[in-house]
């Protein structure tokens, strides 16, 4: 019998060239929950990663960036899962509008922008990451770290951050009390703690400037987002 992947002579379950199956197993029940543990790395825990993020962020960013890659879930699936779970908690207590910066009546291509990005907070947040990891990159030169590594730390940081929404719309829904301020402190502060341990070196003005540079890319994303959908509007008429 030959590889059907490579068609080298295979005399085993598995070939010894390039390791490719004789034979796939079928999809059936334990496929599809290997796949899913395989995912979210549950070899490690996802609780694991967010026990990490939370109790000491700044480290395991660091060691993430620099040294082990195998302890923690990819970043870019931790933030879209994280923000997957908020809009599926959002939309079943229907208290999306309670949780985002809106003004729809301003453009109609704003209404609709506005609804893309709460309906797809995963990738709207990936785009925000963009904004403010360029403000970060600009006050925290002497960080060490280069664009695209402060763009995966934010990863997991915003990715917290819409957990950390998560429960608080948990608690609205399930409480009928408005937690929309409650939540937007208490995720800058952790906003601010995390990016500060990475890149402020845990000093003062290390976290009042990534504090800035968190605040400064979240309005400068939702400038960008109004500007555009002027713009269309205008050449729309």
């Amino acid at each position: 019998m030959n590889c059907k992947h490579c068609n080298t002579a295979v005399a085993n379950a598995f070939c010894g060239y390039c390791g490719t199956p004789v034979t796939l197993k079928r999809v059936d029940s334990h496929y599809i929950i290997h796949e899913v543990m395989h995912v979210l790395h549950f070899e490690k825990g996802i609780l694991y990663t967010i026990r990490e993020l939370l109790v000491r962020p700044g480290e395991s960013i660091r060691r993430f960036l620099t040294e082990d890659r195998s302890r923690l879930i990819k970043p870019v699936i931790f933030l879209i899962i994280s923000s997957l779970l908020y809009t599926l908690v959002t939309h079943f207590f229907h208290i999306e509008k309670d949780h985002i910066v809106s003004d729809a009546t301003k453009y109609a291509t704003f209404a609709a922008i506005t609804e893309w990005i709460e309906n797809h907070y995963g990738y709207a947040n990936i785009i925000m990451g963009l904004f403010i990891g360029t403000w970060l990159r600009l006050f925290m030169r002497k960080s060490g770290y280069n664009f695209y590594e402060i763009l995966i730390a934010l990863c997991f940081v915003i990715g917290i951050g819409m957990l950390i929404y998560t429960v608080f719309a948990l608690v609205q829904g399930l409480s009928g009390i408005n937690m929309k301020l409650v939540s937007e402190c208490v995720t800058l502060i952790y906003c601010m703690w995390a990016i500060g341990q990475l890149l402020g070196g845990k000093r003062v003005k290390g976290y009042i400037l990534c504090l800035a540079g968190y605040l400064l890319g979240i309005v400068s994303f939702w400038m960008t987002v109004e500007l555009l959908a002027a713009l269309v509007d205008r050449f729309k008429h």
